[in-house]
């Protein structure tokens, strides 16, 4: 009978971790607050307004400003450690 080779490859070994975890930046959770809560004033200002606020010539605008903001607000959150 045959007799069985050596293993060749050394066997995996994991990398080691990190000793210190990663800090979000301390201006990351204010500015993502407000991002949030202004996109939600700016469009529930310009619901119950009926338009007229917060800047009347944007008109429809109005709407993408808010979820502008909103969307900034959601990106920023992905950053959050």
């Amino acid at each position: 009978m045959p007799k069985s080779r050596a293993r060749s490859k050394a066997v995996y070994t994991p990398p080691t971790r990190q000793s210190k975890s990663k800090v979000s930046p301390r201006w990351l959770v204010p500015t993502m607050l407000a991002c949030l809560l202004v996109g939600l004033a700016w469009i529930a200002l310009y619901y119950i307004t009926g338009g007229s606020l917060p800047i009347a010539a944007l008109q429809a605008w109005n709407l993408v400003v808010g979820f502008v903001l909103i969307i900034a607000g959601v990106a920023l959150s992905t950053k959050w450690r």
